[in-house]
This record gives structure tokens, C-alpha cells and sequence, in this order.
């Protein structure tokens, strides 16, 4: 019975040991090498870099503080966009933390001057926290707002979100709030 034993662990620790190294190591590295070879950008995290320094990602969100630029909806990833907490919340329609929450950035919406129905990606944060994209009613809702912080015609802002909508083959139409705050400081004003 022993040498039943003994010449039945032989290949188990064999095969664990050669898969380890083939699904643990190599084919991983094999795929790093491959991410890095065909699409270095995507594989180091889309970054966009102004004077050598990187100021976002455009798969990232981040908060932008500023009345000059367009605010991208809540983060509920840790104290905000923090991606080493990237989660939703979990609270469910009947939390009253989440009711105050929404409620509190509806305020806070108004206090911007956003008048009328109000888009839900506004008030409300994104599955991962870590959403870089708005539907463009919500893009187009802070229009006034941009103008006026900036000195531009409304006209000319909204004209710069909607040539920053996405319109992907499938999926909803979006835009890329980082992207859209680039365009807006490349068309000047204060």
C-alpha cells in the first residue's frame, strides 16, 4: 500500500508544480509581455500627462473641485475616487444614509445653479466609484455654470460637450469628464 501511495503523489506534486509554473508564472508573464508590446498605453492605466506631469486617467474618474469645470458624478470609493476602495456604497433604496446623500448633492447641484430635472448620474455614484463618464444630459445640465465661470458663450461650451459625446457601437452615449475639462481649458476664457 505504501508504494501505491508513493507512486501516486510522484505525479500530483509533478503536475502542481508544472502548472504552477506554467499558470502562475509563465503565462501571466507571457501576457503582461503581450499588454506591454501591443497596447502599452491601456496596460499602464491610460494616463494623460500635461508638462510631463499626469494629471488623470481617462478610465479613471476624478474629482474636480472647481466651478470652471464640468464635476463628474459622486464617488462612494472610499473618502472619493480613491482606488484602492473602489466599490459602490451597498445601500439599498430604503437606506436613509443613501437618501441623504442624494439629497445632499441635489443641494448642492442647485447651489450651482442646475435648475430642472435633475440626471440621475448626478446624484448618484457609479457601481466601481471610479466612473470617468457622464451621460451628456448630465454634461449639458452644468453648461450655465461653465459659461459663466468662464466667460464663454453658452453656445460655444455646449458646442464642446457635444463633440465630446461617445457613441459607442453598444451602450449608452457618454462623455469623458476629464476629456471634456481639456477641451474647455483649450478653448480659453477665464
Amino acid at each position: 500500500m505504501n508504494q501505491d501511495f508513493t507512486s501516486a503523489l510522484r505525479p500530483a506534486i509533478v503536475m502542481t508544480l508544472l502548472l504552477t509554473g506554467l499558470l502562475g508564472l509563465a503565462y501571466p508573464l507571457a501576457i503582461t509581455g503581450v499588454g506591454q508590446a501591443l497596447f502599452a498605453h491601456q496596460a499602464n492605466g491610460s494616463l494623460i500627462e500635461r508638462d510631463g506631469r499626469v494629471i488623470g486617467s481617462t478610465v479613471v474618474g476624478q474629482a474636480f473641485a472647481s466651478d470652471r469645470y464640468f464635476q463628474t458624478r459622486p464617488s462612494a470609493a472610499g473618502s472619493g475616487y480613491d482606488g484602492l476602495a473602489s466599490s459602490g456604497s451597498n445601500l439599498g433604496p430604503t437606506s436613509q444614509a443613501l437618501a441623504d446623500r442624494v439629497a445632499a448633492d441635489v443641494a448642492t447641484r442647485r447651489a450651482q445653479g442646475v435648475t430642472g430635472p435633475l440626471p440621475a448620474d448626478l446624484v448618484t455614484a457609479s457601481g466601481s466609484g471610479l466612473d470617468p463618464d457622464l451621460s451628456p444630459a448630465a454634461a449639458l445640465v452644468q453648461v450655465p455654470r461653465i459659461a459663466r465661470a468662464r466667460g464663454l458663450a453658452q453656445s460655444r461650451v455646449r458646442a464642446l460637450v457635444e463633440a465630446a459625446i461617445e457613441r459607442p457601437l453598444l451602450g449608452e452615449p457618454h462623455v469623458n469628464v476629464l476629456a471634456l475639462n481639456r477641451a474647455v481649458d483649450a478653448a480659453g476664457g477665464r
